[in-house]
């Protein structure tokens, strides 16, 4: 189900809480609503939509991959960048990194790693700051 963009700072500033197997609605919910946001978002976490759960989508080209309580492996070669983000306006700089390797669980519940460098890997580090309440 698309699900409203959620901009209260507040809500957003705040950590995520873990995911279980019940959340896998969440990940859908999470896919329809950047769907529906296409022109303007290529990734989304949970508290993005409301819901502060440890669970993130991220476009890879043709699909989406939902990743539920992803955790930061490895991260190599820092770049510094700007962003927008769908719950804030405008543009900010931080700092990402090429290269990262994420362990996550995906909609079927099983444990996953997966590296990603580049476009992927910024994506990716934008909504994994999003489920520790870091905005950009």
């Amino acid at each position: 189900m698309v699900k409203p963009i959620m901009r209260d700072i507040f809500f957003l500033g705040q950590k995520s809480e873990p995911a279980t197997p019940a959340d896998i609605q969440v990940g859908i919910d999470l896919q329809d609503t950047l769907q529906a946001n296409r022109e303007g978002c290529v990734g989304m976490a949970a508290n993005m939509i409301g819901v502060k759960k440890r669970v993130i989508t991220v476009n890879m080209g043709m699909i989406d991959i939902v990743m539920f309580n992803p955790v930061l492996l490895h991260r190599d070669t820092p770049y510094e960048t700007e962003e927008g983000c769908l719950s804030l306006a405008g543009v900010r700089k931080t700092t990402r990194y090429e290269n990262i390797e994420v362990e996550y669980f995906d909609m079927k519940w099983k444990k996953q790693r997966r590296k990603l460098s580049g476009w992927y890997a910024q994506i990716c580090q934008h909504e994994l700051d999003h489920l520790e309440g870091i905005l950009i």
